[in-house]
């Protein structure tokens, strides 16, 4: 959002020169995520906006081979880690009355699974997200905290352009034929968070190339 100050919430440092101000925490932590979102409000006075971007994908693999320990760290990071946050920042919006929070979840939660990849704890994960988004939004959004999510399709991030031998695979499946840019995606989470968006909640922005229409 134009004029916002911006605060990445991290493992690591950000990879470009955004200029955003880092504070490194571990999203799995309800410590480390409160002492993170304390810091920010100390720094900038309030938290007027969210985004819940915490994720990762794990290798392909079928459902009846997973480790449990590869099903634990993907939902500790894509739910936990998301739910974490937003409550975190939910209690500062809360006892302010205001505040506008957008999760990432994913076309692969509620809308598609992805194929020929096989990711049961990415899809289940992602479609928590989505389920807890509308509760949040239900519970928050008379209080004055609105609550919605972005659901994106494939993103040209480094993780996505590395996989460079399903490239046409993912491409011949999106009738726009392309990857969607992070600044698509963060053009939508900045929509959301606006007043233009002041009468959506619990809303699940879908934008995903048409992925989803075959």
């Amino acid at each position: 959002m134009e004029g916002a100050r911006v605060f990445a919430l991290d493992v690591r440092p950000p990879q470009d020169d955004s200029g955003d101000t880092f504070i490194p925490v571990d999203v799995r932590d309800a410590a480390s995520v409160a002492d993170a979102i304390d810091q920010v409000v100390t720094d900038a006075g309030a938290i007027d906006g969210l985004v819940a971007a915490a994720g990762l994908s794990e290798e392909p693999t079928p459902a009846e081979h997973m480790g449990i320990d590869v099903w634990d760290r993907t939902i500790d990071v894509n739910l936990r880690g998301v739910f974490l946050t937003c409550q975190a920042v939910g209690r500062h919006m809360l006892e302010r009355g205001t505040g506008s929070i957008v999760a990432i979840a994913s076309m692969s939660g509620n809308f598609i699974v992805n194929a020929p990849q096989q990711q049961v704890a990415y899809n289940a994960s992602k479609a928590g997200v989505s389920a807890m988004v509308r509760s949040l939004a239900y519970e928050w959004g008379p209080r004055g905290v609105r609550v919605n999510a972005v659901s994106p399709g494939y993103v040209g991030t480094p993780l996505l352009t590395s996989k460079t031998e399903m490239h046409p695979t993912w491409t011949k499946a999106t009738p726009l034929a392309r990857f969607a840019t992070p600044a698509e995606v963060a053009a939508a989470c900045s929509w959301l968070l606006g007043n233009e968006s002041g009468f959506c909640l619990g809303t699940e922005l879908l934008m995903d190339g048409g992925y989803s229409l075959a």
